[in-house]
């Protein structure tokens, strides 16, 4: 324990003696934890978001007026029975047209009085596939080619098929292209932030290689040199976390919270939990330090 208390306070002496570089070594902790603090986020918003447009995705069956309660039922019963249907829902003329008020608000109240009590909209059916990628194969099944080549419906009292088939590839090709862009930009900041950090420190080792020649030219052990360092690499790491922890923290009060009761977007912090991200990037900041004090101190050791 006492060999701890020495070694803290070589530490808290180096620091105070050292105050350019190891503030350096702090602001580039607080840049790079903050980088990291918003991307995570961020990233995992654009993952759970594009997976949610990816599970509303359907395929919308529309029938004729004049279908009967028999032939609708026999059309959804033989629609549960085709392959990568997840399930079918059902929704009369009433539900289509409370579905179209609930959708457009009150945006459209004006078409909705021009209907003088009529209902334009037909019944149809909400086809939810297992997987995005089977749209096509659904819509082919209900719409299979004729003898003649032609497209026909697997019964008569559908009127249309509907699969927002563009809106299905555009989702694919955006998602594919924000996880890739996403991961590029991860994969770079950290990077970079490693380089940082390990250049900043190396910076602050290089005022004292002097001194760390001086105690290896009179006996002391690496590890007896290393030590020291290594806890001033720990203590800039917490004081670099904390700060970029309370600018997250002021950030997500301050803007986060008040934006994510209008733009669903802005939810980030559902994503993730904030104390589970505050503690990635707390250990991440202090373990980087630290392991980059050891390491770049290595060279200094060889007299």
């Amino acid at each position: 324990m006492g060999r701890l208390f020495f070694f803290t306070g070589e530490a808290l002496r180096a620091i105070r003696k050292n105050v350019a570089p190891t503030t350096a070594a702090i602001v580039t902790t607080v840049l790079t934890a903050i980088l990291i603090g918003i991307l995570i986020p961020v990233f995992q918003t654009a993952q759970g978001k594009s997976s949610e447009v990816r599970d509303e995705l359907q395929v919308r069956v529309y029938l004729h007026d004049d279908a009967t309660k028999a032939e609708t039922a026999a059309l959804q019963s033989d629609i549960e029975n085709l392959t990568h249907v997840q399930s079918v829902t059902y929704l009369t003329k009433d539900d289509a047209l409370a579905e179209f008020k609930q959708d457009t608000g009150q945006a459209q109240k004006d078409v909705l009085a021009q209907l003088n009590g009529d209902n334009p909209l037909p019944a149809n059916f909400i086809v939810k596939p297992d997987d995005a990628a089977n749209l096509d194969a659904i819509r082919a099944s209900i719409q299979p080619p004729g003898k003649s080549g032609e497209a026909t419906f697997i019964s008569p009292i559908i009127e249309k098929v509907d699969n927002r088939q563009a809106t299905a590839r555009k989702i694919e090709e955006v998602t594919g292209a924000l996880k890739i862009v996403l991961t590029v930009i991860t994969a770079l900041l950290i990077g970079a932030s490693l380089l940082l950090i390990g250049n900043t420190i190396r910076l602050s080792i290089y005022t004292r290689r002097r001194e760390i020649e001086v105690m290896r030219l009179v006996g002391a052990t690496r590890w007896f040199i290393r030590w020291p360092f290594m806890i001033e690499g720990v203590i800039v790491g917490m004081l670099g976390g904390a700060i970029a922890i309370l600018v997250l923290w002021i950030g997500k009060v301050t803007i986060l919270d008040p934006l994510s009761d209008t733009f669903s977007l802005m939810q980030a912090q559902d994503s993730m939990s904030f104390i589970v991200l505050v503690a990635c990037l707390f250990s991440a900041a202090v373990i980087v330090s630290a392991i980059g004090s050891g390491v770049t101190l290595r060279r200094f050791l060889k007299v």
